[in-house]
């Protein structure tokens, strides 16, 4: 029978391989679901580090590591919801230079899209005052940053209130780019990176909105507080920032930081 000690020994390095395999689990907002994915595995070759991602708004993601969700690392579509965490205590930017402020991975394009048959004027901001656009898909302004860049634009344009019955208003903005391409609506303001998606580049054209009618949509990342892989986290941050996944970003629609 073997002793105590080496009983514990034997449990150990049973358990060990496993605790080596926990995945890096990374909140990600919406509009990173066209992006990450090849990323996350490109980075999973060049450090052995697998990162498993879930794709939701930011306000959702947010709300979920405020109720304890087990979060490593939170990617947003803005700086607003990962600032919220950092003034909860539950989150910080460790490691950069100021640790109270999220770290800045992207920065996002709003655009108009519709489909190629929709039968629609061409696309511009005319559209928008057009009486043909029946129906157009914005995200939950509330609970996602595109929705609140698309709010901002239409208030910009002076079409808001002209424009607030038609507005068909999704959870998220890989939702609202799902309403417009399955014509549940006429058109909708959507993120470059839906649009640059293989499916939505066959079966529609966008317009990109002018970057002055929009507050900047700057993406930030935070380090989850409860976290038991900060390294792990920092070597994806770092990751993140590397020109070779910069220059991925912008070719998927982000628009570098560095």
């Amino acid at each position: 029978m073997p002793s105590p000690i080496a009983a514990a020994l034997f449990a150990f390095l049973a358990l060990a391989p496993l605790a080596a395999q926990t995945p890096l689990r990374v909140a990600a907002a919406a509009d990173l679901e066209p992006v990450l994915p090849p990323i996350l595995v490109q980075f999973e070759k060049n450090t052995g580090i697998h990162a498993e991602a879930t794709y939701q708004s930011s306000a959702t993601l947010t709300t979920q590591i405020e109720n304890g969700a087990p979060f490593d690392v939170f990617l947003s579509a803005d700086l607003g919801f990962p600032k919220r965490l950092i003034d909860a205590g539950l989150a910080d930017a460790a490691g950069s230079a100021d640790s109270t402020t999220p770290i800045t991975y992207a920065r996002g394009t709003l655009v108009l899209w519709a489909r190629k048959d929709s039968h629609l004027p061409s696309l511009s901001l005319d559209l928008l005052r057009s009486p043909a656009l029946k129906r157009l898909a914005i995200a939950n302004p509330d609970r996602a940053p595109y929705g609140r860049a698309a709010v901002a634009t239409l208030q910009k344009l002076k079409l808001y209130d002209a424009l607030q019955p038609r507005l068909v208003t999704a959870e998220n903005i890989a939702q609202a780019a799902q309403f417009a391409d399955s014509a549940n609506a006429d058109a909708g303001l959507i993120s470059l990176t839906s649009a640059l998606t293989p499916q939505l580049s066959v079966d529609g054209s966008y317009f990109v909105i002018p970057r002055d009618l929009y507050p900047p949509i700057e993406q930030g990342a935070v380090i989850v507080s409860s976290t038991g892989q900060r390294a792990a986290v920092h070597k994806l941050l770092d990751f993140l920032l590397s020109p070779a996944v910069q220059a991925e970003f912008a070719s998927s629609g982000l628009t570098p930081v560095k």
